[in-house]
């Protein structure tokens, strides 16, 4: 535990020009005397750190301080700054690309502009809307702010809810928040693309306490609700398919591309499917097939007139 605070002091030191005990004795859960006899302790340890008195103080780390070079070999310190440059991509945090840099500057000779990986999650034309959003609950994840939001679930029913968000989840390219549902009265997962707005209340949140096992990481509450389907792809649709399903599901069979997956089997199902036209056939199991015959032909009488 003294460990964990002690080296989470010090990054958050190099992450930050300047921090307070108080704020740190709040992320850390310890009392500001504790804080003091932490930076006594990595002060005897060689690290430069400075304690400026007044209302404008703070504890703060010397710039010119730079990681033991047997921390990180020199490849695992670049492919740190990558990582950290590609959430920046996402959250543009002011602090995460200062960690980049430091890094970047300990452990590359040349600058690097991009690296090698680059995250986007936002729709095409989305221009750092998605971001704004993302960065908004990251925030409120920090500072325990509570929020209010307007949200659309699968059956495109609006409601407006306050949730105390806890945790950031990417999960296949899809960002999810994991927050006290103050309507619900539980944790529930809530999909970032279905948020139309969120806003502060102006009130904080204790934090609930929780476990990984708790996050429903695999949203399919039961077997009842997944269906394992057959199809048939063309070779026009593949590429849009691959998107969808994965290129590691699908094989080819003589000539023919088939995929067998694994699929959530709610309302948005059957529509999903049709979405690829005649590239995408349903081989089994019967009762998908016939959903989406059914489906289908509603669809033609729509546009029969």
């Amino acid at each position: 535990m003294k460990t964990r605070i002690l080296v989470g002091i010090l990054f958050t030191l190099l992450e930050r020009k300047r921090v307070s005990a108080g704020e740190l004795a709040q992320k850390y859960g310890c009392s500001e005397r504790s804080i003091f006899r932490y930076i006594d302790e990595l002060t005897c340890a060689g690290i430069p750190i400075d304690v400026v008195r007044g209302a404008n103080g703070g504890i703060c780390i010397s710039d010119a301080f730079k990681l033991p070079r047997g921390l990180l070999t020199r490849e695992e310190g670049l492919r740190l700054s990558e990582a950290i440059k590609a959430m920046c991509e996402q959250l543009r945090d002011p602090a995460l690309l200062s960690a980049a840099k430091k890094l970047e500057v300990q452990y590359c000779d040349e600058p690097l502009t991009l690296g090698n990986i680059l995250v986007d999650s936002g729709s095409w034309g989305d221009r750092h809307n998605f971001s704004d959003k993302l960065s908004l609950l990251e925030n409120a994840i920090s500072e325990r702010a509570e929020l209010a939001i307007d949200y659309v679930n699968r059956e495109g029913e609006y409601t407006r809810r306050r949730i105390q968000p806890h945790l950031l989840v990417l999960k296949q390219n899809v960002w999810y928040v994991f927050a006290w549902c103050m309507l619900r009265k539980e944790f529930r997962l809530f999909k970032l693309g279905r948020i139309r707005a969120a806003v502060r209340t102006g009130k904080t949140f204790e934090r609930h306490f929780f476990l990984r096992d708790d996050i429903p990481l695999g949203f399919w509450p039961s077997e009842d609700s997944a269906v394992l389907a057959r199809f048939e792809i063309s070779p026009e649709a593949l590429p849009f398919v691959q998107d969808w399903l994965g290129a590691e599901n699908i094989v080819t069979e003589k000539g023919v591309h088939v995929a067998d997956v694994v699929l959530p089997d709610d309302s948005s199902l059957v529509g999903k499917i049709l979405s690829f036209g005649a590239g995408l056939k349903v081989i089994s199991p019967e009762s998908l097939k016939e959903r989406v015959r059914e489906e289908a032909l509603r669809l033609a009488e729509v546009y029969r007139n």
